[in-house]
C-alpha cells in the first residue's frame, strides 16, 4: 500500500494514510487535522465528554496536557523504579519454580496495572477488574450493536467505579495522582468529576494495555532471534535498543484517527473536509524510505524516527514508564533464566481492532 495506494479511499469514505512522511504531516499539524472524532465527525452534533485528552486540540489540549505531565515528568518516572523493580520481583517469584508460565496473567498485565494503580491511588488488589474491563472495550465490533451496547455498560460501570474515589479525594485529599487531579485548576476552574474520571480511566486502561503489549511484543522478538538472549545476559547495554526496534517492528497500536477540518491534499492525493483519516503506526515504522530493511528486527539501527508512541502533541504520556517497565522486566527475566522461548505446543492468541500482540503468550523458561 505504501507504494501503490499510500493514500486511499475506502469504499466506506474514509482515507487511509501509510507512508511515514504523509503521517508526521498530519499528526504535527492539529489545526488541519483534528483529533475530535466525535464532535468533528458529526458535524457538532456530537461532542466528547470532559477529559477526553485523546480527542481534545489546541488550546484545550495543551491545557490539560501541562496539568497531568507534572505526574509524568523524568524526575517522577525514575522515582517509580525501585517500587516497579519490586513487583516484578514478587510477581516472578510467584512462577519461580515453573519451567512455563503464561506471559501476560503472570507478568505483563498484573505489572503495569498495579504500577498505575498505586500512581491513581486505587487498590491494586482490583486489578482483575480492570483488566476485565479492558478487554471488554478491547474486543468491541463497531458494526455490532451488542458490543457497542457492552462498551456503555462498560464505561459506565468503570466510571461508578472511578467516581467513587473522586468523591473520596475531594473530601479528603491523598498523596496521589486522583487527588492531585481534583485539585488542579484550568484558567481558574477546577476539573469536573467527569474529567478526573475519563483522564483516569485513560491511563487505567490504555496505559496498561501499552505495556502489556509491549512486554509480549518484546518476547516474541526475541524469540525469533534467540541468540540475542545469550548477548542479552552478557552485556545489558543491549536492553534498551531491543527494547526500541521492539516498538518499530511491533507497534503497540496498529493506527491513529484524525478528522480533516478543510479540503486538503496530501502526496497528490484529494481530501475532503470532514473526511476521518487512519493513519497506520505500524505501516509507518516499516516504512523502506526512512528504515533500511525494514522487515529485518536489527536493535543496532537508529530508531529515532519510529511512531509506537505517536508523535507531536499527542504523543503517549505514558511512553516513559512503558519504557521503564520494559526494561525492569527484560532485565530481570536475564537475571533468572537463560533462556525464555514462546511455547509453540500452547495456542498463542492476540488482540483483535487496533492492538498489535498476543492476548495469551505461553513461555517456556531455562532457569539460571
Amino acid at each position: 500500500m505504501r507504494r501503490e495506494a499510500p493514500v486511499w479511499h475506502a469504499p466506506n469514505g474514509h482515507v487511509h494514510l501509510f507512508r511515514h512522511e504523509d503521517i508526521m504531516r498530519v499528526v504535527t499539524d492539529p489545526a488541519v487535522f483534528s483529533s475530535d472524532l466525535v464532535s468533528k465527525g458529526s458535524g457538532g452534533k456530537q461532542k466528547p465528554s470532559g477529559g477526553q485528552l485523546l480527542m481534545l486540540d489546541p488550546p484545550d489540549h495543551g491545557k490539560l496536557r501541562r496539568l497531568v505531565s507534572k505526574a509524568f515528568t523524568a524526575k517522577m518516572v525514575a522515582a517509580l523504579e525501585p517500587r516497579i523493580t519490586e513487583i516484578t520481583e514478587e510477581l516472578l517469584d510467584a512462577v519461580a519454580g515453573a519451567d512455563s508460565f503464561e506471559m501476560n496473567d503472570a507478568l505483563a498485565n498484573p505489572l503495569p496495572v498495579t504500577v498505575i494503580s498505586m500512581m491513581l491511588g486505587v487498590p491494586g488488589s482490583d486489578r482483575d477488574q480492570f483488566q476485565q474491563w479492558a478487554n471488554n472495550l478491547l474486543a468491541v465490533d463497531p458494526e455490532d450493536p451488542e458490543s457497542v451496547a457492552g462498551l456503555s455498560s462498560t464505561a459506565e460501570a468503570l466510571g461508578a467505579y472511578l467516581q467513587g474515589f473522586v468523591d473520596a479525594r475531594r473530601a479528603e485529599p491523598q498523596d496521589d495522582l486522583i487527588s492531585q487531579l481534583c485539585a488542579a485548576e484550568v484558567d481558574g476552574e477546577q476539573l469536573n468529576d467527569m474529567e478526573v474520571i475519563n483522564f483516569s480511566a485513560l491511563l487505567l486502561l490504555a496505559g496498561h494495555i501499552t505495556t502489556s503489549v509491549l512486554l509480549g511484543n518484546l518476547l516474541m522478538c526475541l524469540d525469533e532471534r534467540p541468540e540475542l538472549f545469550k548477548e542479552l545476559r552478557e552485556d545489558r547495554k543491549l536492553i534498551t535498543p531491543c527494547i526500541e526496534e521492539t516498538l518499530r517492528m511491533r507497534s503497540p497500536f496498529t493506527k491513529v484517527e484524525r478528522v480533516a477540518m478543510r479540503d486538503v491534499e496530501i502526496s497528490g492525493v484529494q481530501v475532503a473536509s470532514g473526511s476521518q483519516l487512519h493513519l497506520w503506526l505500524l505501516s509507518a515504522n516499516r516504512d523502506d524510505e526512512v528504515f533500511d530493511d525494514p522487515d529485518t528486527y536489527d536493535p543496532d539501527r537508529h530508531n529515532a524516527k519510529q511512531v509506537a508512541f505517536g508523535h507531536g502533541i499527542h504523543y503517549c504520556i505514558g511512553a516513559p514508564i512503558a519504557r521503564l517497565e520494559a526494561r525492569i522486566v527484560l532485565d530481570l527475566l536475564l537475571d533468572r533464566y537463560t533462556d525464555v522461548r514462546v511455547d509453540r505446543s500452547e495456542p498463542v492468541s492476540f488482540h483483535g481492532s487496533n492492538i498489535f500482540g498476543a492476548r495469551r503468550l505461553p513461555l517456556k523458561v531455562s532457569r539460571a
